[in-house]
């Protein structure tokens, strides 16, 4: 019997960003079936997305952050021990020994070990209350040790520095940020851009001192921080200390196994990414580049991953050096910086344009003979996916149009059409405009190319290479998108579908009557405007109902036996006695099924269209309202107990509940609006799962939107923090409003977030800072709803010409429809259906 030759073992020590694209690399190319593959790692979970770490205090989980994909490491038969450091290597033996006493031989061993971060060696460093910023434990640890604290401070205001004090601002902590350099990010923006980035900064409420060093951390009789020292001999008052100046590379094992080292630390690595032993590869941050850098950046990393990989099956490929380009949102500030940013070329020349009230710095190095060089952003980085590419060639139009806002310089028509194909537009993945070009959609794209699902900020330049749909139209009956009908509808105050289709139709729609797919799209349209139109609200009314969802016609949701559920409305989840023994009764007398429901609402199922009527009348008496289940339009608002009961609370979740559903019931939409409030970070209601949640903090509230619990989870993201009572309604008028006005057909607001161009930074520019002047109209547009809102049920049941709609069958009143059957189930009803079998007969 032959015995089958051992697999080539490659063992990887670090299983962070770059480790794991590693492995990547190498399931794409099949080598994870031809190899077997070790993974040593320190932390004690999988790799995780840190670049976007601070996402974990916008209500991000670690299981949130994760890039490795459930099953990936089985699926490739790859071995990982968490929480399992390498501690030895034995390059003589090709061995690796862990902390656990593990020792695993190695043919191919990859170091991707990274970097850790640079504390100054300062006293009192190790005192309680001092931290670093660099994995989720770290985080986890700030975490529980800011609570019933009340001020912080930051060592170091470059890139995690300026993160690290949003997320202590965001505890709630007075911070403040000590920077040795003269500026803030010193090695991404220039003096300009650094005072600019300053000043908007302070205005967030930051202290922030530049040019003076920490030289001793203060501590109280329990040892513990109580403030820091600085090298201008002044002192602060702080509770906890973040050092945050900078990082080394990680290579104190590479260094006891012998192989060589830069000067100034990195693994020496040559352009295929092997170090001085031939059989160990370093990749990432903890490798000294062919070129003498160390890059910090995940880019490069990635790059160097896929040169190891190509090596490693025999393929050329070579990592030479990379781009230092970034582009990021700090504290609510967009920054970026590409090329020469400090203009250090010979020659080259600076076009700046600098706006100290709007905080907006824009400045383009260029060379004598017009050739982009590099570049500075701070405040306003919308041009950043387009300029960037550009570097290294003359732009087709003059510096300084690139740089003018709009109206202060002539129009520039500068899109990606004037990119080449070759022109790097993912620099994280390295993907051209070509590669981007050849997809058809966003979801293509990612999965084809990877482009976008790093830092993301290329996305906006995809969505502008992405072909656009031949025909935009809503329907065969409409040329127009769903916004454009919105447009139409309100800017010609039509409120009739027959006069909207006649005069905006397709020629040949024009007389017909219609299509499923538009007529409760324009009934939806009608009614949320109806206020402003001085139109009925009432759904149900003349040609409206014609218009109307299976749902909307009985002012009920049909459920699979034909019958219908009954859904009162219960705002922010709070109920009185009184009221759950009249839904009890109602239930008991009506022969409902009765269930508690995710939303907090109590559903009755099992009524009859004749029975409708009846039960509404008492639900109404006894002070009910309908929870327009059955619409697209606000559920629920669900609520924590808040302040009021819970210790950990810090403001009146319920109250603030309440006062949502009521402002927004009956709030006609592109799909079904859900919200939730929490009453602290703990996020018992689950807010951020919602297309508006709400979670208060000892300041006030934080809104998030775009947010979707259902077949495809998305977690909101952060609109705004820290907002009034009053700041908080302003914004959700203005975003409910927004959506309404711009999505598209049956378009949930997580879709409409992820499709919306230039997504939450454009949605913030509008609905916060009022970028396109329409905050005026959309806060009318809700007064108007909210001062005309009119309960359907209690409409319908003081109408004796509505009420004549509900009946099973129009020509035998009163009689129930006899196929619509139930059977007894744990004590209550369900529906008696045909169980179809196959081979025999119904039963």
């Amino acid at each position: 019997m032959t015995v089958p030759e051992p697999l080539p073992a490659i063992v990887l020590i670090g299983h962070g960003m770059v480790g794991q694209r590693y492995l990547e690399a190498l399931a794409e190319r099949g080598a994870t079936a031809t190899h077997r593959i070790t993974v040593f790692c320190e932390e004690p979970r999988p790799a995780y997305d840190r670049v976007h770490l601070t996402s974990y205090f916008s209500g991000r989980t670690p299981e949130d952050l994760s890039l490795t994909p459930a099953g990936f490491m089985a699926e490739h038969g790859i071995e990982l021990h968490l929480d399992d450091p390498a501690e030895h290597v034995d390059t003589a033996a090709r061995t690796v020994t862990s902390r656990s006493g593990r020792v695993v031989p190695y043919d191919v061993l990859v170091l991707a070990t990274g970097s850790h971060p640079f504390v100054p060696p300062v006293p009192g460093k190790d005192a309680p209350g001092c931290f670093v910023y660099r994995t989720v434990e770290d985080l986890l640890a700030i975490e529980e040790y800011a609570k019933g604290r009340s001020s912080g401070a930051v060592v170091g205001g470059g890139l995690l520095g300026l993160e690290a004090a949003g997320a202590l601002q965001g505890l709630g902590l007075a911070t403040r940020i000590v920077e040795f350099a003269p500026r803030l990010m010193p090695v991404q923006v220039d003096e300009g851009g650094g005072a600019a980035l300053l000043r908007t900064i302070e205005s967030m409420g930051l202290a922030v001192h530049t040019g003076v060093g920490t030289q001793e951390v203060l501590t109280g009789e329990d040892g513990s921080v109580c403030g820091m020292r600085l090298s201008d001999g002044s002192a602060v008052e702080t509770e906890l200390v973040v050092f945050s100046a900078g990082v080394r590379p990680h290579d104190q094992l590479a260094r006891a196994a012998g192989l060589a080292v830069g000067e100034r630390g990195g693994i020496s690595v040559d352009a295929r990414c092997r170090t001085s032993d031939p059989h160990v590869y370093a990749i990432g941050e903890c490798a000294q580049a062919v070129d003498g850098r160390v890059y910090g950046l995940v880019a490069p990393g990635y790059e160097m991953a896929e040169t190891a990989a190509e090596d490693l099956l025999g393929r050329e490929k070579e990592f030479t050096g990379a781009d230092l380009s970034t582009k990021l949102k700090l504290l609510g500030v967009d920054v970026a910086s590409f090329g020469d940013a400090h203009g250090t070329a010979e020659g080259s020349l600076d076009v700046v344009w600098s706006d100290s009230r709007s905080g907006v710095y824009k400045k383009l190095v260029v060379s004598a003979d017009g050739v982009l060089l590099g570049g500075v952003l701070v405040g306003d980085a919308d041009s950043y996916g387009l300029l960037r590419p550009l570097t290294g060639s003359v732009p087709p139009v003059a510096p300084e149009q690139l740089v003018l806002p709009a109206g202060a310089g002539a129009p520039v028509a500068l899109g990606p059409s004037a990119l080449p194909d070759t022109a790097v537009i993912c620099s994280c993945h390295n993907v051209t405009k070509g590669a981007i070009s050849a997809c058809a959609t966003l979801p293509e794209v990612k999965k084809c190319t990877k482009a976008g699902t790093g830092c993301g900020s290329c996305l906006k330049v995809i969505g502008q290479l992405l072909p656009a749909a031949a025909d935009p139209g809503l329907c065969g009956c409409f040329p127009h998108t769903r916004a454009e009908l919105y447009e139409i509808v309100r800017t010609r105050r039509l409120t009739s579908y027959r006069e909207l289709l006649d005069g905006h139709g397709r020629e040949a729609a024009r007389g017909g009557d219609g299509c499923e797919v538009c007529k409760p799209a324009v009934g939806s349209i009608i009614a949320s405007l109806a206020p402003a139109l001085g139109a009925s609200g009432y759904v149900l009314d003349g040609e409206q109902a014609a218009l109307q969802d299976t749902n909307d016609h009985f002012l009920a949701n049909l459920q699979r036996n034909g019958s219908y559920s009954v859904v009162p409305r219960i705002p922010g989840g709070e109920i009185t006695p009184d009221k759950l023994i009249v839904i009890g009764e109602v239930a008991r007398d009506f022969g409902l099924y009765t269930k508690i429901t995710g939303g907090q609402r109590i559903d009755l199922f099992g009524a009859s269209v004749d029975q409708l009527p009846r039960i509404w009348a008492r639900l109404v008496d006894a002070g009910f309202e309908s929870g327009h289940a059955y619409g697209k339009a606000l559920r629920t608002v669900k609520s924590c107990v808040g302040q009021t009961w819970c210790r950990y609370g810090v403001q009146d979740s319920v109250r603030m509940a309440i006062d949502l559903e009521l402002r927004y019931r009956g709030l006609r939409a592109p799909h079904k609006l859900k919200s939730a409030v929490s009453g602290c970070a703990r996020e018992c209601a689950e807010a951020q799962s919602k297309d508006f949640g709400v979670i208060a903090t000892a300041s006030g509230w934080n809104l998030y939107v775009g947010g979707n619990g259902g077949a495809v989870p998305r977690h909101a993201d952060l609109l705004a923090q820290d907002l009034s009572d009053a700041e908080l309604v302003r914004l959700v008028d203005r975003f409910l409003m927004f959506y309404i006005r711009t999505a598209d057909r049956l378009e949930r607001t997580s879709t409409w977030l992820d499709r919306l161009e230039g997504g939450l930074d454009h949605l913030r520019d509008v609905v916060v800072h009022d970028s396109l002047g329409l905050c005026d109209e959309l806060e009318a547009l809700m007064a108007e709803h909210v001062a005309h809102y009119r309960d359907e049920w209690a409409e319908t049941l003081s109408d004796p010409e509505r009420l004549r709609r509900f009946v099973s069958f129009v020509n035998a009143p009163g009689t129930p429809d006899p196929t619509v059957k139930f059977v007894p189930e744990r004590d209550q009803v369900k529906p008696d259906l045909a169980v179809l079998t196959v081979g025999g007969p119904a039963r």
